[in-house]
Parts: C-alpha cells; sequence; structure tokens
C-alpha cells in the first residue's frame, strides 16, 4: 500500500513528498503524481515511485491510484475546472477502495465569501458524499503569494493595493506542506477539518516594513481604492476578468477574511510557524 500525492510537480505537493522522506516514509511507500513528470527524477533517483496523473485526464488517476491507502488530493491551479477534475480524483480513489482522501481546500470553504470558496465548497460537499474516509485541510494564505509585490517593490519602493486595514495570517508552503505531511503518515485524522493559518496575523504596513528589511531600502505601504485599485490594474494590461478577481480578492483581505489564527497549523507541525520575515527572506533567495 502507497501514499499518493497528487500535484508532486506543483510546489506544495513537491514539498509534502520531501517531508514525507524526511519523517521516515520509505521512499518505495511514496508515490509522486503529476503532469510533468520529467521534473521528479530527482525523487524517482531517491526510489520514490513516480506516476503521471492529470486531473483532465481521467484514465491517468485511476493508473496512479492503483493500490493507494492514502491519497492527497493537492486541488488543481484551472479556475472553473476544479470541481468536475476534483470529482475525477475522489470517483477514482473510491473505485480504488482508497483509505483516506487528504484535500488541500481553502478558509472556511463551507460559509465564506472569500472568492476562492465556491469551488472549494463543491469539492468538500462531494467528498463528504463519496463515503470515503477524508480528512480536509483548509489552507489559509501562503507568504510566497506575496513575493511578487516585495520583488517590485525593490524597484519602486512601495507596495500598492486596496487591502486598507485587513490583515493576513500566512504562512509558508512548506509549513502546510509539513502539516500535510503529518496527516498522511499519522492516526487520527479521520473525517477531520483542520483551518490552517500562520500563528499572527500582519497588516501591509508590516509587510512593507518585512519588505524593507530583506530588500535592504526603505519600502511603503500604499493604500488604494478599489476603484483606483482596478484602473491602475487595467493600465497595466491585465484583462477584465483578472482584474476583477484581484480587486474582490483585496476586497476579502479588507474584510478580515484571511486574518484568523486558528492555530490548527502549529499544532499538528509542532512548532511555531514561521514568522514573516523569515518567509520572505527565503522565498526571495528560492526566486
Amino acid at each position: 500500500m502507497s501514499i499518493v500525492v497528487t500535484g508532486a510537480t506543483g510546489h506544495l505537493g513537491r514539498l509534502v513528498v520531501t517531508h514525507l522522506l524526511a519523517d521516515g516514509v520509505p521512499a518505495d511507500q511514496i508515490v509522486a503524481a503529476g503532469r510533468r513528470t520529467e521534473t521528479l527524477a530527482d525523487l524517482a533517483e531517491r526510489g520514490v515511485r513516480v506516476a503521471t496523473l492529470d486531473y483532465g485526464q481521467p484514465e491517468t488517476i485511476a493508473v496512479a491510484l492503483e493500490g493507494a491507502e492514502t491519497v492527497l488530493l493537492v486541488s488543481g491551479s484551472e479556475v472553473g475546472q476544479r470541481v468536475e477534475q476534483h470529482r475525477a480524483v475522489i470517483d477514482a480513489a473510491k473505485a480504488a477502495g482508497v483509505g483516506r482522501l487528504v484535500y488541500t481546500s481553502a478558509p472556511k470553504a463551507d460559509t465564506s465569501p472569500l472568492v476562492l470558496a465556491p469551488e472549494h465548497k463543491a469539492t468538500e460537499e462531494i467528498l463528504r458524499a463519496s463515503g470515503l474516509t477524508f480528512t480536509i485541510l483548509r489552507n489559509g494564505w501562503y507568504t510566497e503569494n506575496y513575493l511578487g509585490d516585495v520583488q517590485q517593490a525593490r524597484e519602486t519602493g512601495e507596495i500598492v493595493g486596496s487591502f486598507g486595514d485587513g490583515r493576513v495570517a500566512s504562512a509558508p508552503r512548506d509549513d502546510f506542506a509539513a502539516a500535510a505531511a503529518v496527516v498522511l503518515r499519522t492516526e487520527g485524522h479521520d473525517d477531520a477539518v483542520y483551518e490552517l493559518s500562520g500563528d499572527e496575523a500582519w497588516g501591509f504596513d508590516e509587510l512593507a516594513a518585512a519588505a524593507s528589511e530583506v530588500l535592504g531600502r526603505p519600502v511603503v505601504y500604499r493604500a488604494v481604492s478599489p476603484e483606483q485599485r482596478a484602473a491602475d490594474l487595467a493600465a497595466a494590461g491585465l484583462d477584465e476578468g483578472t482584474v476583477g478577481f484581484v480587486v474582490a480578492l483585496e476586497g476579502n483581505t479588507r474584510d478580515g477574511l484571511l486574518a484568523e489564527t486558528s492555530g490548527d497549523l502549529s499544532r499538528l507541525i509542532g512548532r511555531p510557524t514561521t514568522p514573516l520575515i523569515e518567509a520572505l527572506r527565503a522565498a526571495l533567495a528560492e526566486a
């Protein structure tokens, strides 16, 4: 039997595999599955089994999940297509007799007005109706989501947005991956839902201060209205749909939807979550 990690060719999935290995799970009990298996050659050299898995090609899912005891379904990146893609994985897991499926969802997905929540809510509903034993990891915001803002500030000296006084309880992907690895390799998580977030919520003045320190130059946060933000993004060449999405997400942040600090993440990983400035410094070093 094995642990199958879907999306292993992406940032989060690869980190989960790395943590499983570091935590002592035998390499031959791990299947790293994804679309671009050529990027998994280094894991294969360590003894990890590699499988092609494309959410859009159900026949690849069935093969990758054969003999799996536990499956991590890393949510897809194709907004608008994710519900059916996730359904295909859940159906294949049920057909394969998988013992437990772990899904990476979004904060308070079943009740939140967060712009990203609806597809995650729908997936959670499909998972609950499937009869499979499940664990839902409602991942909060990755600190790396703001790497682009910090890199831009290197040139402009400012971080711009319509976040207002909103706060974000972020943590780096590696913290979330460590938690997923714990859940995959240990017992006691059947039908559990975890709200995962960083230990401390920070505001955008604090993000600017952290950027100042890691960049070695002054950076300020410049708050603008949603209307101004939309106009600026359109002027920068973003299409209407992307502009609407960004402004809506910044509005969600302004409304406090990313600020909850439940403590679930630090409890799972057995240590405090990585502070903002440390996470930014590491992300810049890897960029």
